[in-house]
C-alpha cells in the first residue's frame, strides 16, 4: 500500500490545502474535462480552500469501488503526501462505498463536487428560510453515506464539509435525521405556503412578475441592482444569491413590476438543492417573464446555457415566458456582439456594469408583459438586413405562435403589444 496522505500530520492553519480530481470518461472530450475541473477550483476557494493539486484521470469509465481504480488511488495518496493535502475534492459525485473505500486508502478528508456546493450554500445562507432548506439538503445527501464513511463524515474540526449539520446530528441514529428532515420540510412547506398567498395578492393587483435567472457568477445581481436601483451584495463570488429579493421597478411607460432575483445555479446542481429549494424557486414557475442572464464571454456558455435549462425544466418552469439576456456585452468585441444577435435575434445584448443595453432590456420587458394585444400575421424578406432586424425585434418584443419559411419569405404569426403595431402595421394583414 502507497503512503497515506495523513501521514503528514500538519495542522491546518489558514486555508485547508486541497487537492482536484477529475476524470475524463467514455466519450467525454478533455477540454470540457479541464473546464469542469476551473469550476471546481472556484468552488473549492469559495468554500475557503487553497487548491495545490490537480489530477485528471483518463478511462473508459469510473471504478466502482474506488473511483479511479486502486492503483490510481494508491498514486493519488503519495501525490497528497508531499504536497501536504488537507482534503481531497472529486468533481463528481460518489457513491457511499467509493466515498469509504477512498477515504480509507487516502486517510484524509475526501468529499465530492456535490458536499462542496452543499457546504457554500450552508455558509452563505442568512435568513431562517435559506438555512432551513440548506440543511435539509444536507441531510438527504448525507443520511445514505452515514454509514461506513470514513474520515469524510467523522473528521473533527473546521473546514470543507462541516458547516450546517454539526456532528452530534449527523452521527446520531437515522430515525432521529428523519425525524428532524420531516420538521425542517413542514416548516419548508408553509414558506412554500406563504409565497404562494402573496404571489396571489400580487396577481390580484395585476402587477406583472419578472424573475431573473441564469448561472451562478453571470452577474443576476449586478442587473437586479441596475433594474431597481437598489444595493444587494453583488460579487464575482459563487452563490452570493440564496435568499430571493423582490423590489419594485417602474418601466418607461410608468408603470410597475416586480422583479425577483433567485439562487444562481451551476452544471451538476445537486438534486437534493433543488428540491430543498423548490418553495423558492417557485418564484420562477409563477412569474409573468424569466430573464435568463448569460454570460456572454464565458468560453463554455453553451454548457452554461444548457445547465439553466435542466434546472428550469427539473422545477417545471420551461412554459415560463424566457428571454435571453447577454451579459458583459463590455467584454465582447463589436464582431462578437454582431455574431450574436444573429445567432440569436430574440436575446437582448446587455453590460450591467456599464448600463449599455439596459434601455431596450426595459421596452423589451415592458412588451413582453403588456396584456393588450393584437394577433397578427406578418411576412418578411429575410434577405434584407432591415428585415432581419425586424424579426429579432418582433421576437424580442412580442409572443411568436407560428414561424414559417415559404418562397423565399418567412411568414410569422404572434400577439403583438397594441402599442407596438406601429412598428410592424406595414407587414401586417
Amino acid at each position: 500500500m502507497g503512503r497515506r496522505a495523513g501521514s503528514s500530520n500538519r495542522k491546518v492553519k489558514g486555508p485547508e490545502r486541497a487537492a482536484l480530481v477529475g476524470l475524463v470518461a467514455g466519450r467525454a472530450r478533455r477540454l470540457d474535462a479541464e473546464r469542469s475541473l476551473d469550476e471546481l477550483a472556484g468552488l473549492a476557494d469559495a468554500a475557503g480552500a487553497t487548491v495545490v493539486l490537480r489530477v485528471l484521470q483518463e478511462r473508459p469509465r469510473p471504478d466502482p469501488a474506488t473511483f479511479l481504480g486502486s492503483g490510481k488511488i494508491e498514486g493519488l495518496a503519495g501525490s497528497c503526501a508531499a504536497a501536504d493535502v488537507d482534503v481531497v475534492i472529486f468533481d463528481n459525485e460518489l457513491t457511499p462505498t467509493q466515498l469509504s473505500q477512498i477515504s480509507e486508502v487516502l486517510g484524509i478528508k475526501v468529499l465530492d463536487r456535490t458536499q462542496v456546493i452543499l457546504d457554500i450554500f450552508a455558509g452563505r445562507a442568512r435568513t431562517r428560510e435559506g438555512k432551513l432548506q440548506v440543511e435539509l439538503a444536507q441531510l438527504q445527501y448525507l443520511l445514505p453515506r452515514l454509514i461506513g464513511a470514513g474520515p469524510a463524515l467523522s473528521q473533527q474540526g473546521g473546514g470543507i464539509g462541516t458547516k450546517g449539520p454539526g456532528e452530534t446530528k449527523l452521527e446520531t441514529d437515522r430515525r432521529r435525521i428523519r425525524t428532524r428532515m420531516k420538521a425542517i420540510s413542514d416548516d419548508i412547506e408553509q414558506v412554500r405556503q406563504r409565497r404562494s398567498q402573496l404571489r396571489e395578492r400580487r396577481k390580484k393587483t395585476e402587477v406583472p412578475t419578472v424573475a431573473l435567472v441564469g448561472y451562478t457568477n453571470a452577474g443576476k445581481t449586478t442587473l437586479f441592482n441596475r433594474l431597481t436601483k437598489s444595493d444587494a451584495v453583488a460579487s464575482d463570488a459563487l452563490f452570493v444569491t440564496l435568499d430571493p429579493l423582490i423590489r419594485r421597478v417602474h418601466l418607461p411607460d410608468n408603470r410597475e413590476l416586480l422583479v425577483s432575483d433567485t439562487v444562481g445555479f451551476i452544471d451538476r446542481l445537486p438534486h437534493a438543492l433543488v428540491a430543498a429549494f423548490r418553495a423558492t424557486l417557485e418564484e420562477v414557475v409563477e412569474a409573468d417573464l424569466a430573464l435568463h442572464v448569460i454570460d456572454a464571454a464565458a468560453p463554455d456558455r453553451e454548457r452554461r446555457m444548457a445547465a439553466v435549462r435542466a434546472v428550469l425544466e427539473e422545477v417545471g418552469a420551461l412554459d415560463v415566458p424566457l428571454v435571453d439576456v447577454y451579459n458583459k456585452a463590455d467584454q465582447l468585441t463589436p464582431d462578437e456582439k454582431r455574431r450574436l444577435r444573429e445567432m440569436d435575434p430574440a436575446a437582448v445584448c446587455i453590460s450591467a456594469t456599464t448600463g449599455e443595453g439596459i434601455a431596450e432590456l426595459l421596452e423589451t420587458v415592458a412588451s413582453r408583459v403588456e396584456l393588450d394585444v393584437r394577433r397578427v400575421t406578418l411576412t418578411f424578406d429575410p434577405d434584407k438586413p432591415e428585415e432581419r432586424e425586424r424579426i429579432g425585434r418582433l421576437y424580442r418584443h412580442a409572443r411568436v405562435l407560428e414561424h414559417e419559411v415559404r418562397d423565399d419569405r418567412v411568414s410569422i404569426v404572434a400577439d403583438v403589444p397594441r402599442r407596438l403595431l406601429g412598428w410592424f402595421e406595414t407587414d401586417a394583414r
